[in-house]
């Protein structure tokens, strides 16, 4: 397991830095569109299994106008085309209902948390890197979730005994939480000490528990879902370490956690 971890957070930092500074917006945003396309083939796959390429298509159109009205029409605009999407969701589906109404409103609920999940907290990545030292922003998160994740990995081995949430993820524990929110922390002040001096201590120690504690719920979110579609993992694109979904879930939740407490906190 150790090996595997390494191996994915090599390959990840291969290719996400040098795009990430040398590659300047356009980058994030081929990066963010990559992941975004390969995402929901994942999760239409797993949410979707009898009905794959409707679900994908729909789902990339509604993602696309939700990222696009978030990054380029501002608030308000997003808000309006959120309820769109919403309101054509619902028209979509109910216009394909058969016999089972249930599974109707199952299906209802699916799409809606694949285009939130992808369409609005994904883009949330590119929000970033257009904010000044929009670069720096970005590797918070990595770092966020990178630091969260080996921090928990390693404090639940030497010291795990109380399971955090043993039905969806039984090998999580709360001294790995903590030790991966003391790792978060310690990561924040470090990328704040080179490149984020704008941050106080008190933001530095509030967005690595906050941003710990949310990769911590993307990750258990993923699992959530994995068991109730019954799959082992999101997709097969990394061999030996599962699909894309299973490498970003935490970013997924870290991404618009500091974005949300930098705009409630600091109006940015």
């Amino acid at each position: 397991m150790t090996s595997t971890r390494i191996a994915a957070a090599v390959v990840g930092l291969a290719v996400l830095l040098p795009a990430l500074f040398l590659g300047g917006v356009v980058a994030v945003y081929a990066i963010v569109a990559l992941v975004m396309l390969v995402s929901l083939d994942e999760y239409s796959r797993m949410a979707f299994p009898d009905d794959q390429r409707v679900a994908f298509v729909w789902l990339l159109l509604g993602c696309v106008a939700l990222a696009t009205a978030q990054i380029a029409w501002g608030d308000a605009r997003a808000a309006a085309t959120g309820m769109v999407v919403a309101m054509a969701t619902s028209v979509f589906v109910t216009l394909r209902t058969g016999d089972d109404l249930e599974h109707t409103v199952r299906g209802l609920g699916r799409y809606a948390l694949g285009l939130v999940w992808i369409g609005v907290m994904l883009p949330v990545l590119v929000r970033l890197r257009l904010w000044e030292h929009g670069v720096a922003w970005v590797m918070l998160v990595l770092v966020v979730s990178w630091f969260n994740d080996t921090g928990a990995y390693f404090s639940g081995r030497a010291f795990g005994r109380h399971k955090l949430a043993p039905v969806v993820s039984p090998k999580k524990t709360w001294e790995g939480l903590a030790g991966g929110g003391l790792a978060a922390v310690g990561g924040v002040f470090l990328l704040r000490a080179v490149a984020l001096s704008e941050l106080t201590m008190s933001d530095a120690v509030a967005i690595g528990v906050l941003g710990a504690a949310a990769g911590v719920m993307g990750d258990l979110a993923e699992s959530l879902l994995k068991r109730a579609f019954h799959v082992k993992d999101s997709g097969w694109i990394m061999p030996g370490h599962g699909g894309l979904l299973d490498r970003i879930d935490s970013v997924l939740f870290v991404a618009p956690t500091v974005w949300a407490y930098m705009v409630l906190v600091h109006g940015a």
